[in-house]
């Protein structure tokens, strides 16, 4: 996994004043702020250290320091069902900021809040979503930094398509309730008659049964699968990762710890980047700007990332133009 290591992680957590220059420490006490982070993954989800990492660090860059000038209250929340509950105790707490992760979050804290100012990292497409007017002037609580629009999931099918050619039907993992899940299947659904292939919707809200179902789809020829850009898939993506291996399922997948996971292709941006991205944001509404005057920004860079041991395992000739536009070719 790229990104710092626990240790480290856990110094820039709690320990991070303890470094600060002596002249620093011995000014004025500065008044303590107060920033909620809503995440969409499980505390002790492998991700978690690399992106609150690269946060933290951004902070650091603009001066704001754990324990001595900011103090952070996490909530994290992998089940999309909790989120609302965590969003309502964050907003109680009365934060300056909350730093938000994906679509569910941000609906939830709109909700719950109207004035307490949000950075977004990983929403796709903001303004259908409601949560910004417009990319140039969010005119509201919320702004930060997006994943692109809807339609770039079709890239994933069109991906599918090149690395194996003779595949007819594609199971989508995706969740029918989710607000983010549902464009992203309309897009692709969009895009399958040109290129020869069915869709398959393959639910993923109860966890549980993901294995009984991906079983079920695999009695089939000429399939692939791919997973959508929701937590539901992030959080199990070890498990979906597994079930595409045995059941010998050329897969991609939308970010890229899917594929060093031992996934076969991904496409998508750079999360990571964004949350370093989004210490920028919440460093200056500390300072007094107002989220509503904050561009939503894209991303600066989408990944193909491509993993050759998976697609040997799968025999699979992985195209050379592919491997020409490949980001990062994992071994």
């Amino acid at each position: 996994m790229s990104g710092m290591r626990r240790r480290e992680f856990i110094t820039l957590l709690g320990g991070a004043a303890a470094t600060w220059p002596f002249a620093a420490r011995a000014q004025q006490p500065q008044r303590m702020r107060r920033i909620g982070v809503l995440m969409s993954l499980a505390a002790d989800d492998p991700e978690a250290p690399t992106r609150i990492g690269a946060f933290l660090q951004g902070m650091q860059e603009f001066g704001w320091t754990i324990g001595r000038n900011i103090r952070i209250d996490y909530r994290w929340s992998p089940d999309v069902n909790s989120i609302f509950r965590y969003a309502t105790e964050l907003v109680a707490l009365a934060p300056d900021v909350i730093l938000a992760n994906a679509n569910p979050s941000v609906v939830a804290l709109q909700r719950a809040t109207p004035s307490i100012p949000i950075v977004f990292v990983a929403v796709t497409d903001p303004v259908a979503a409601m949560f910004a007017e417009s990319l140039a002037r969010p005119g509201s609580n919320a702004t930060g930094f997006s994943t692109g629009e809807y339609g770039t999931s079709g890239k994933w099918l069109e991906l599918l398509k090149e690395i194996a050619p003779s595949i007819t039907q594609v199971g989508i993992l995706h969740d029918a309730q989710n607000p983010s899940s549902i464009p992203q299947f309309a897009a692709m659904q969009s895009l399958a008659p040109s290129l020869g292939v069915e869709l398959k919707s393959l639910p993923l809200r109860d966890v549980d049964e993901i294995d009984r179902i991906v079983a079920a789809f695999a009695r089939g020829s000429n399939l692939g699968l791919i997973a959508t850009r929701i937590g539901a898939a992030i959080s199990q993506r070890d498990l979906i990762i597994a079930l595409a291996a045995r059941h010998r399922l050329p897969a991609v997948y939308p970010l890229r710890f899917f594929v060093t996971g031992g996934g076969l292709v991904s496409y998508g941006p750079d999360i990571v980047d964004q949350y370093r991205r989004a210490a920028v944001y919440v460093a200056r509404i500390l300072k007094g700007e107002s989220p509503a005057n904050l561009p939503v920004q894209a991303p600066t860079k989408y990944e193909l990332v491509i993993n050759l041991k998976a697609a040997r395992a799968l025999g699979l000739e992985v195209p050379p133009t592919l491997l020409a536009r490949a980001d990062e070719v994992i071994e």
